[in-house]
């Protein structure tokens, strides 16, 4: 599965933007539809933050949509995101816009105690299921917290709603974003690359 271009993925972040604007000022959802790999199938998740803060983050962790689709509906879900109030009109001054292009799921099929050397940090995000749970955190959640593995893996639980060793128990799937993201609002798009990888446990 390719990269993104630079030039691709501003044309992603560019349509979350105006998927959102037009929604929150027409109440209507645009049915642009965007060539190449626009057209595959692709997980992606839209995440708005203000001020350095986060304002909702929903998305697709498979590929069940297109791209283009998948990002207009993630962008727009990110503004209901129920652990927030709904975004505003007027705030989207404020609000940084960043779209992470995801790869396939994969399950860690290993024992238990080594699923921490078998994560990367930096590079992978994680999803963890049980039953009728389930939890995702993206790769820069990890990087931007300073989490190593086995701390990544218990707040992928707790996110999932389960303890925090749910993992001891639970599917566990890797998976790796590539990131774009305005520098600010309205701003100049850029390709995050993440640092800090640690893949070592406590």
């Amino acid at each position: 599965m390719r990269k993104l271009s630079i030039d691709e993925g501003v044309k992603a972040v560019r349509l979350a933007r105006r998927a959102i604007e037009i929604y929150l000022s027409e109440g209507r959802v645009v049915d642009d539809r965007l060539r190449g790999v626009f057209e595959e199938m692709r997980g992606v998740f839209t995440t708005l933050t203000k001020h350095g803060e986060l304002r909702g983050c929903i998305g697709f962790p498979y590929p069940i949509k297109r791209l283009d689709e998948a990002i207009i509906e993630s962008a727009i879900s990110a503004t209901q995101d129920p652990r927030f109030h709904p975004v505003e009109l007027d705030e989207m001054d404020e609000i940084v816009v960043e779209v992470t292009v995801l790869t396939p799921p994969e399950r860690l099929n290993v024992k238990p105690k080594d699923l921490p050397k078998h994560i990367e940090i930096g590079r992978h995000g994680l999803m963890v299921r049980y039953g009728l749970n389930s939890g995702l955190l993206l790769p820069q959640v990890a990087v931007e917290y300073n989490m190593d593995s086995e701390e990544f893996l218990s707040q992928t639980c707790l996110k999932a709603g389960l303890p925090p060793d749910c993992w001891f128990y639970s599917e566990v799937y890797v998976f790796e974003g590539q990131i774009f993201k305005e520098v600010k609002p309205r701003g100049e798009v850029v390709e995050v690359e993440l640092e800090g990888a640690k893949n070592c446990h406590r």
